[in-house]
């Protein structure tokens, strides 16, 4: 990967009764092409007692992509949606002008020992459907296009890479490539990817112009369209980036907007209570009074 223009180290992030590693955003660095943040869930070992419980909570502006690695979540939200994530299905939920949606251990899992390990994403729309019906799709993982370069196993999760498509319904040009080594070599990705790409390690690691990264490592660059790189065997990496918008996105709590007052009206809609239902939801989330994801 040349001209790398950032390297963070995940960083720690409390969701409330879960610790996640956030990589996205950075103050140095809020967007990649339209992603706007990303976390990486665990791997959390939770016993008999212990359950991921998210509350109902709204969004809007944006699609949230969820990808496990271990573990499942109840998923239910305002639109009557009501769906258990495994591992390597895709959660795709988009907001638009408003969604609400809670995020719990199933039933069946939770009165026994579990682990919980995956990635949590949100993708900002573009300006011209930031206001648009909120809609659901749940891609199972056999859905998703798979193939082999050498000794490389890729897996699509999100978007177009060449003549290959995910069946997730995007709403703008991006891509999120999943790639496993069986063997140390060099990733050939020159001239493959667009936009803006990151690189994120899970496990493993990659070289770059004589410099090793580990593992809950992310390199940015600007220049995707250079992407080249080692990886050692055994690694697991994730690429995901895209065309980055004209405009700025502005985060506050899990809303997302070209618009400052827009946020500012939702937080009031949220506190006020306007917001669709989740059916045989009762809890109500409170907004932050000072959310560390700022507008």
């Amino acid at each position: 990967m040349s001209n790398i223009d950032f390297i963070f180290e995940e960083k720690a992030a409390d969701i409330g009764n879960f610790l996640v590693g956030r990589l996205l955003p950075f103050r140095q660095k809020r967007n990649i092409g339209p992603f706007v943040f990303i976390d990486h869930m665990g791997p959390a070992h939770m016993t008999a007692d212990e359950n991921l419980d998210v509350g109902p909570h709204p969004h809007i502006g944006l699609s949230t992509l969820t990808f496990l690695f271990e573990g499942a979540v109840a998923h239910k939200d305002s639109l009557g949606n009501d769906i258990v994530i495994k591992p390597g299905a895709v959660n795709w939920m988009t907001a638009g002008k408003g969604v609400v949606h809670s995020e719990r251990t199933p039933d069946y899992l939770r009165t026994v020992d579990k682990t919980m390990h995956g990635l949590q994403i949100w993708i900002a729309l573009p300006k011209h459907l930031e206001d648009m019906e909120p809609n659901f799709v749940h891609i199972e993982a056999k859905d998703l296009p798979v193939w082999q370069e050498n000794n490389l196993d890729f897996k699509l999760i999100a978007g177009e890479f060449e003549d290959k498509k995910s069946g997730v319904p995007v709403y703008s040009k991006l891509y999120m490539i999943e790639i496993k080594a069986n063997e140390t070599q060099t990733v050939h990705l020159k001239d493959r990817l667009y936009g803006e790409s990151g690189l994120y390690i899970l496990e493993g690691s990659i070289k770059h112009q004589d410099t090793e990264f580990g593992e809950k490592h992310i390199l940015i660059t600007k220049d995707a369209h250079l992407c080249e790189f080692e990886i050692s065997a055994g690694s697991t990496i994730y690429l995901f980036g895209g065309e980055p918008f004209p405009e700025e996105r502005f985060i506050y709590w899990n809303f997302v907007s070209s618009s400052r007052e827009v946020i500012e009206e939702a937080k009031l809609k949220w506190q006020a209570q306007e917001f669709p239902k989740v059916p045989g939801e009762t809890d109500f989330v409170p907004l932050p009074v000072d959310s560390f994801k700022k507008s």
